[in-house]
């Protein structure tokens, strides 16, 4: 008696975006679970459903667990979720977009803690990745028991590009609906195109689908058969929407006008359940894929009319050359109008080759429709669970707290909120009340911008972290700030939005350059970026002229975020370098064996003067700038702890003067966030897990592991104290100590990630 299909699979979870979720993941795992179980009758399927909004989707019951795409600590508790219920395989649908963090890598968090065996389906392989796609991808392979594929060609760029093993890869098509072979006028009367000929795409809609180029080969098209009709079928992708409207539909439809074919084109702008679209695809006579770029090795749309049995007009990407050799469709240049409508017209010119293609293309499509992709799928789940029987994962009982990475609070934005206005973010409170006073100031908008920034940067729409449009505001307030004739930023500003002197303090000069530098190398928003980019080339010359070393050290973290993206230039080298070699003169002249400090005493933000040569140590190179930036790191850190091993910052009560007594209080918080920037730093410099733990140490000063035992964070309103006194904390909670407490949480969050970003891309990155 042969084996079921399903046997030793009683629970199959698969993982990825979901109905009613309107994106080609989304109804590709649907279908693949529906199929599998179907397969499978006996198991138990079901699904995790990724989440790109906080508020999710109305799921079936087949969604047994979601996940909030941008929260890395969400995919630990999905880990937690299928090793508690015992899946016996875990099927992954990867594709960069799906998933939070660096290039997606959030999903890495959950793959290192699930025991059971995981089978990735890889629905995008890149020829020429980035270092972090690449990062992920490899280590994707590392922690799948199987990857899976749709193409060869994926199969082959796997092995080339990435090293993985041949026997690690499985190709299995893409699933398709079992469609019958019907000539297309069968279904053309429901849409009242009955003696039209058709022309069809349809999908989520984008500037990459090359839509512009079938409309350019209309007119030749409709020329040589004036009964030829086009239909757009599909929504605009959401994320589309989201960052510019409608704006390339409408383009589209301009361009149609134009072009004197508005007669003979149909834009259907919505979302098209399969029983619809499966009319739609009978009643085509001709589908057009006219991607701009070959780096496409998949695409369901080209499955779903391949194997219908449709004639195809595409462009040349990867899945399109393998699905259409050998005369099984025509393949034209991309962005080649003339060659579609030659193609195109070629095919309804000649009914005998249409239907030789037609009934080559249904013939393999058998191959493709859901039930047999389904049992390929099981074939490899049973054949991963066999091999992990053999060789299981860690249990459950080695995940100790020593292990496992450490908790950290959810973030929490509502008084950033409250305390920011349509002008920006005030600077101080009273108790948890925005103080209208003491109006705004560009040392606190800085800090709100690159707040901003790193959460941008980590995958999140701000709206998703209840900021809206208030990185944009902030960012206004800092390009208002520059007065440009002087190339210097002004900081404080009244309620009634004037400006209370002709230029800020060094040191808030250098806190918006590095607000600057920050949106220049981070943020996803292309004019963010740019704007950030000419207000940080503007305003850095200044820092030649300057002599405070902390507006020095928050240039060169300036300069370091700006690089990331931006390329350099003969100025920012120079400036780079003084301000380097002026931290170095300075620690020289300062210190003594007791005493590795560059000033003579200690007072604010202390940490920034070694991180900054720490970076700048690692970029320019300068090692000895290295050296000297981690021994003041050490040894600030040696006097900032206590006996019993909590962090105590130099007290603003006196500070630390060299020879003298230290203040223990006031004790800030941006003392402790300046500790846990600079202790990541070295930590990436050095792989010490010795700062790690200085890091975690600092960080806890908020959470109650201080002087007082009592935290600073209010967990209830989201805001921070404004200091620890010597017998209670602030009762204020202002802009400066809540932006310190987010942007340490966002950094530790940062180090909790499974891949790491690099200090600097290898070439200039490409704005989405």
């Amino acid at each position: 008696m042969s084996e079921s299909p399903s046997a030793s699979l009683q629970r199959i979870a698969f993982l990825g975006d979901y109905l009613p979720r309107l994106c080609g993941i989304a109804t590709f795992t649907y279908d693949l679970c529906e199929a599998v179980s179907i397969a499978a009758p006996d198991a138990n399927c079901y699904v995790g459903a990724v989440n790109d909004r906080a508020e999710g989707y109305d799921y079936s019951a087949r969604v047994r667990f979601e996940l909030q795409a941008n929260e890395v600590d969400s995919y630990r508790s999905a880990a937690d979720f299928l090793n508690f219920n015992n899946a016996d395989v875990l099927c992954v649908q990867h594709e960069f977009g799906i998933y939070g963090g660096p290039a997606g890598g959030h999903i890495l968090a959950l793959l290192k803690e699930v025991r059971m065996p995981v089978v990735t389906t890889l629905h995008t392989v890149r020829q020429d990745p980035d270092p972090l796609q690449r990062t992920v991808i490899e280590e994707l392979a590392r922690r799948s028991d199987r990857l899976i594929v749709m193409t060869t060609k994926g199969a082959e760029l796997l092995s080339d590009v990435y090293d993985v093993a041949t026997d690690h890869v499985t190709i299995i098509p893409h699933g398709i609906p079992d469609l019958p072979f019907v000539d297309s006028s069968f279904y053309k009367s429901e849409f009242g195109l009955e003696g039209r000929q058709v022309l069809l795409t349809f999908g989520l809609i984008g500037p990459d689908k090359g839509i512009e180029n079938v409309i350019e080969a209309l007119p030749e098209i409709v020329r040589r058969h004036p009964h030829v009709v086009y239909v757009v079928l599909g929504a605009t992708h959401p994320h589309l929407v989201a960052r510019e409207g409608e704006r390339y539909r409408l383009s589209l439809e301009r361009l149609a006008e134009e072009r004197g074919v508005k007669d003979h084109i149909i834009f259907l702008n919505r979302f098209v359940p399969l029983d619809d679209l499966k009319h739609f695809i009978g009643s085509t006579d001709i589908y057009v894929t006219a991607y701009l770029n070959e780096a496409q090795v998949t695409s369901g749309t080209l499955s779903y009319v391949f194997g219908a049995g449709k004639p195809v007009v595409s462009t040349p990407y990867w899945h399109a050359q393998e699905l259409l050799a050998d005369g099984r469709g025509a393949l034209v240049p991309f962005r080649d109008p003339a060659a579609i409508a030659d193609a195109a017209c070629g095919l309804l010119d000649d009914p005998g080759r249409v239907e030789k293609i037609r009934h080559e293309a249904y013939a393999i499509g058998r191959q493709m429709i859901w039930p047999a992709v389904a049992q390929q799928y099981l074939e490899v789940f049973r054949s991963c669970r066999a091999d992990r029987t053999a060789t299981p994962r860690a249990a459950f009982a080695e995940w100790t707290l020593e292990t496992r990475p450490r908790a950290l609070p959810p973030r929490r934005l509502d008084h950033l909120i409250r305390m920011s206005d349509g002008t920006g973010i005030f600077q101080h409170a009273v108790f948890n009340v925005p103080n209208f006073d003491e109006g705004y100031c560009t040392d606190d908008n800085a800090r709100a911008f690159i707040l901003c920034s790193l959460l941008d940067e980590d995958g999140g729409e701000p709206t998703s972290f209840g900021f809206g449009e208030l990185a944009t505001t902030y960012l206004a307030f800092l390009a208002a700030a520059l007065d440009h004739d002087r190339g210097r930023f002004r900081n404080f500003m009244s309620h009634e939005r004037q400006w209370l002197e002709a230029a800020g303090s060094e040191d808030s000069h250098g806190r918006a350059l590095w607000a600057a530098g920050t949106g220049a190398g981070r943020s996803r928003d292309a004019g963010h970026s740019a704007l950030a980019a000419g207000l940080f080339e503007r305003a850095l010359p200044a820092v030649e002229a300057f002599t405070s070393p902390r507006a020095w050290a928050f240039a060169l973290l300036g300069i370091h975020e700006y690089l990331r993206r931006n390329p350099g230039s003969p100025m920012i080298d120079r400036i780079r370098m003084k301000t380097t070699e002026d931290l170095v003169r300075i620690f020289d002249q300062s210190a003594a064996d007791d005493w590795p400090w560059f000033e003579a005493s200690l007072t604010y933000e202390n940490a920034r003067l070694s991180q900054a040569l720490i970076l700048s140590g690692q970029s320019t190179p300068h090692p000895r700038a290295l050296d000297i930036g981690l021994r003041s790191l050490r040894w600030l850190a040696s006097i900032q702890t206590t006996q019993s091993g909590c962090f105590r910052p130099i007290g603003s009560n006196g500070f630390y003067e060299r020879g003298g007594s230290r203040a223990d209080f006031d004790q800030q918080p941006v003392e402790a966030q300046a500790m846990v920037s600079a202790c990541h730093e070295a930590h990436r410099a050095t792989q010490d897990g010795f700062w790690e733990e200085e890091a975690k140490r600092a960080f806890e000063w908020f959470l109650g592991r201080n002087d007082l035992s009592v935290p600073l964070y209010d967990f209830g309103t989201g805001g921070c104290s404004d200091g620890l006194h010597a017998d209670r904390t602030s009762e204020n909670q202002g802009a400066e100590s809540t932006l310190a407490f987010h942007i340490a949480l966002a950094e530790m969050s940062r180090a909790e990630q499974p891949i790491t970003v690099p200090l600097f891309s290898s070439k200039r990155s490409t704005l989405t």
